[in-house]
C-alpha cells in the first residue's frame, strides 16, 4: 500500500517570494514535503571587502515534491510561497531524473560551491582600501604567501601592485 500512495506524489516548481526561497523551504518541511532548494556560494565584493555569500541557484523558485490532489492547498498557502507553477488549468511535473541529476550535481547540502582560485590572466576588482573597486588583471600568483601581483591601469599607466590574495575577487564570465 505504502508504494502506491508513493506513486501519486510528483515534483513541482514553486514559486516563492522574492528572497525567500530557504522560508518556504523551512515551513514546508515542517509540514512532511519533501524539498530542493539549489545554491551556490561563492565571493562577492562589498565595499568592506569581499564576502562569502549563499544564493539561490533559481532566484524566487525551488521544488517540492508532494501529491497535487491532496496537497496542492496547503503547499500553495505556505509561508514564503508565492504559488506552485502552472499554466492555465495544467500544473507541470518535474522528472525525477532532473530532480535526480540536481542533487547529484550539488551534493546531500544542496549547495554548489564556486571556486575562488586565482590564475594568472584572471580578471578582478579590488576589494577594499583606496583602490576599491578598480579593476585589475592577476600577473602572478605569489605561492605560500596569499598574495597577488596584479596589473592595473593607475593614474594613466600600467603598475604592478602586490595585494593580499582575500582582497581581489573574479570577475567576468569565469567560472
Amino acid at each position: 500500500m505504502p508504494a502506491r500512495a508513493d506513486s501519486s506524489l510528483a515534483w513541482f516548481c514553486l514559486h516563492s517570494q522574492p528572497k525567500h526561497e530557504h522560508i518556504a523551504a523551512g515551513h514546508l518541511r515542517q509540514m512532511g514535503v519533501e524539498v530542493l532548494t539549489p545554491r551556490l556560494r561563492f565571493k562577492r565584493l562589498t565595499r568592506y571587502g569581499p564576502i562569502v555569500v549563499t544564493e539561490a541557484l533559481f532566484p524566487g523558485y525551488l521544488f517540492a515534491r508532494f501529491d497535487l490532489n491532496t496537497s496542492l492547498a496547503r503547499v500553495k498557502y505556505a509561508p514564503g510561497v508565492k504559488t506552485v507553477v502552472h499554466f492555465g488549468p495544467r500544473w507541470p511535473k518535474v522528472p525525477d531524473d532532473v530532480i535526480g541529476q540536481i542533487r547529484e550535481t550539488l551534493g546531500a547540502d544542496e549547495v554548489r560551491v564556486v571556486p575562488s582560485g586565482l590564475n594568472p590572466g584572471d580578471s578582478v576588482q579590488i576589494a577594499g582600501g583606496a583602490m576599491h573597486g578598480l579593476e585589475a588583471v592577476i600577473n602572478q600568483v605569489l605561492p605560500g604567501t596569499q598574495r597577488v601581483l596584479v596589473l592595473m591601469d593607475f593614474l594613466g599607466r600600467q603598475t604592478t601592485v602586490e595585494l593580499d590574495a582575500s582582497r581581489v575577487v573574479r570577475v567576468g564570465g569565469q567560472p
